[in-house]
């Protein structure tokens, strides 16, 4: 999953990143990896402390801010370049995930559990948040997967 938040980050070279969910700032590091000179990375985290932590990594950087709170912070800096929506968001308010992307904006979602089905199922049921994603007109999306036990979904948002 790094490598492939890496290569976001570094296809947007003058882009801006998101990430919600910062936690202790593994999904972070790999983004800031990634970064061009020009580029800028906003991370939020509900927990004070893991935040305070993770701020305390990228102090040295200042194209980097780790925010402390709900998700919804991020929408000060949308439009985004890249998101990765690996905390809030992702289930409860999928329509903004959406409409916090740039035209052309990439979209990385973790954490499923691959399906060979189509629709795809989870739990015996439609994985209806998955398709959701995978079938949402404003985006061009696919499923990938990270290890053999999980997948991310990867979309770009339609120009």
């Amino acid at each position: 999953m790094g490598r492939l938040l890496r290569l976001a980050a570094a296809a947007k070279p003058h882009g801006v990143s998101a990430e919600s969910g910062t936690g202790s700032g593994v999904g972070t590091a790999w983004l800031h990896s990634g970064l061009g000179a020009g580029a800028r990375l906003v991370t939020v985290e509900r927990d004070e402390e893991l935040a305070r932590r993770a701020a305390g990594l990228f102090a040295d950087d200042d194209r980097v801010s780790v925010l402390t709170g709900d998700w919804r912070l991020l929408e000060q800096h949308a439009p985004f370049d890249v998101f990765f929506c690996d905390g809030g968001g992702k289930r409860d308010d999928p329509d903004q995930v959406v409409e916090l992307l740039a035209p052309g904006g990439l979209l990385i979602l973790d954490d499923f559990t691959p399906s060979p089905h189509w629709p795809p199922r989870f739990g015996g049921e439609v994985d209806e948040l998955r398709l959701f994603y995978l079938t949402h007109p404003a985006l061009d999306a696919t499923e990938v997967l990270t290890t053999p036990a999980s997948s991310a979904v990867v979309a770009a948002r339609r120009l």
